[in-house]
């Protein structure tokens, strides 16, 4: 058995998350037993959509989900732990209104409490398109602004995949501003061959949210455009 070391607890999570070390490493630790239950989520399996969320990104070869493994024997019973993920950087910011530089793509505008214009804005970086992309493909419901991090100039890392592999169409992200942009080749090449061996990764997925997933990738293939938000909620809240 694994010798555990409970370091703190993460308060600002909406689910038990614990900073642990086990075998001299840092990780972000969810159990099973700390989720809370939600209107539009099975009981008890977020903790399987991060692993999955990062076996999706690992066999396409993107490493934007920090390595997550599942695990039986942690201190509050099984689920899922990440790699600690130390950030260096922003790669989605709040500007105010005619200050977003110029290489950085407006998504949401808004106001503060002063009345102030703002603009919510993420970077035009190669990394940040894989993990646009990705969310697309896992269905991503919750990528906030604060759940992609930079661990280094050039990388990012997508954090939080719990809300992820719903079968209906539900993302909400604040990655929006490649929408109407074509997909590079590159990434396209990707997904066609990993998309039989996806669904067989998804481990504690139903069989409808494994054929959504194959759904979603052929259409992205097909249209070769990252799609414009439509329809309902397009943006978490808080978006930051």
């Amino acid at each position: 058995m694994a010798e555990w070391r409970i370091l703190g607890q993460l308060t600002d999570a909406s689910n038990v998350t614990l900073l642990v070390e086990s075998g001299g490493r840092r990780h972000v630790y969810k159990p099973v037993r700390g989720e809370r239950r939600l209107w539009d989520f099975p009981d008890g399996t977020l903790a399987r959509r991060e692993v999955a969320a990062y076996e999706v990104s690992r066999r396409l070869g993107w490493q934007v989900i920090p390595p997550t493994r599942w695990v039986d024997d942690a201190p509050m019973g099984p689920g899922s732990i990440q790699e600690w993920v130390e950030h260096s950087g922003d790669a989605v910011a709040v500007f105010p209104a005619g200050r977003v530089p110029g290489d950085w793509l407006p998504v949401l505008e808004a106001v503060d409490g002063n009345d102030t214009p703002l603009v919510v804005a993420h970077a035009d970086t190669p990394a940040l398109r894989r993990l646009a992309l990705f969310d697309l493909v896992v269905n991503n419901t919750d990528r906030k602004g604060g759940h992609v991090l930079s661990p280094r100039a050039g990388a990012v890392a997508g954090i939080d995949n719990g809300l992820c592999f719903h079968a209906e169409p539900k993302v909400r992200t604040v990655l929006w501003g490649f929408a109407g942009q074509p997909v590079a080749d590159d990434l396209l090449s990707d997904l066609r061959m990993a998309r039989d061996d996806l669904p067989d990764l998804l481990s504690g997925l139903d069989d409808d949210e494994k054929s959504a997933l194959v759904e979603r990738i052929d259409e992205i293939v097909l249209s070769k455009t990252f799609p414009h938000p439509a329809g309902g909620p397009v943006i978490p809240w808080p978006p930051i």
